[in-house]
C-alpha cells in the first residue's frame, strides 16, 4: 500500500543498519514531503526509533543514503542536520540539568539552531509561547513534571526553527488529557508549515495529526498510506497481533 508524497524534503533510500549480527533496518526507503505529517507505528523492535536516529544523524547507516532538500547528508552529524532544519525530541526527555527552562531553550537556539544572541532570544520567547511554558521560563528543568518535561522537549526543538520535526513517542507516560494538550501544540507547530515525523504507540493521537501512516515490522516498512487504510491492512494487523484477529 503506497501513496504519492508531496515534494520530498527528507528521504532515506535503501537504509540498512545492523548492530553486530542484529539487523535492525533492512532496505528501508522512506520519504517525507514538505509540510507533511507522517505517523510511524509498529511493534516493539520494529526499527522505528533506529530509523529516526538515522534521519537525525545519531546513527550512521551501514549502507544507504539520507537526503535533505536534494542534498546527500548521510555523513553529516546531528548538529549540522539541526542547523539545516532537522530537529528531534526523545521519548525520555533529556533536559540540561542545573539550567532553567529558558536556558535550555537558549542553548538549543544558539548551539542547535546556530542563531546569534538577539535572534536566539526571540526564538526562545516564541518557543515558550507556542509550547505554553512562559510561566515556567525560570523554573529549573529538573523540577518539572513529566508533561512539562515533554513540553520542554518540544520547545527546545522549536527553538532551533526546524523545517522537519522528528518526534519519538512524545505521548508515552502521559494521561489522555495531558496527551491531548500536546497534540494541540503539535497541531499548532504543523500549521507553521513544519513537516512532522512522529513515532507513537498511542495510535489515536497520531490519527489526530498525521495525514499519512507508515507501519514497520522487523526492520522493514510493511504499509504506507492513508491512516485508516493502513490500520485496517491485514499485514499491519498481523504485525501487531500475530494474525490471530479476524
Amino acid at each position: 500500500m503506497t501513496i504519492e508524497s508531496p515534494t520530498p524534503i527528507l528521504s532515506a533510500s535503501s537504509i540498512n543498519k545492523s548492530f553486530n549480527a542484529l539487523v535492525v533496518l533492512n532496505g528501508v526507503s522512506f520519504v517525507v514531503g514538505e509540510r507533511e505529517a507522517v505517523g510511524i507505528v509498529g511493534p516493539n523492535g520494529a526499527g522505528k526509533t533506529t530509523l529516526l536516529n538515522v534521519l537525525a544523524g545519531a546513527y550512521q547507516p551501514n549502507t544507504g543514503t539520507v537526503t535533505f532538500r536534494g542534498q546527500d547528508i548521510t555523513g553529516l552529524p546531528v548538529e549540522d542536520r539541526c542547523r539545516k532544519g532537522i530537529a528531534r525530541s526523545h521519548q525520555i526527555p533529556r533536559p540540561f540539568g542545573g539550567m532553567t527552562v529558558f536556558e535550555n531553550l537558549f542553548v538549543a537556539a544558539t548551539n542547535g539552531g546556530g542563531f546569534r544572541r538577539d535572534e536566539a532570544y526571540d526564538r526562545c520567547i516564541d518557543a515558550l509561547k507556542l509550547c505554553g511554558m512562559v510561566q515556567l521560563a525560570n523554573r529549573r528543568a529538573e523540577a518539572l513534571g513529566l508533561l512539562d518535561r515533554k513540553r520542554l522537549e518540544l520547545a527546545r526543538a522549536v527553538a532551533t526553527d526546524p523545517v522537519v520535526l522528528l518526534l519519538d513517542e512524545i505521548g508515552a507516560g502521559l494521561t489522555d488529557a495531558e496527551a491531548s494538550e500536546l497534540v494541540e501544540t503539535i497541531q499548532t507547530i504543523r500549521r507553521r508549515d513544519v513537516a512532522i515525523v512522529w513515532i507513537e504507540h498511542i495510535v489515536h493521537l497520531l490519527l489526530q495529526v498525521s495525514e499519512r501512516l507508515v507501519c514497520m515490522n522487523a526492520g522493514t516498512i510493511v504499509a504506507d498510506g492513508d491512516p485508516q487504510k493502513v490500520m485496517s491492512d491485514r499485514t499491519v494487523i498481523d504485525a501487531y497481533l500475530g494474525g490471530n484477529v479476524e
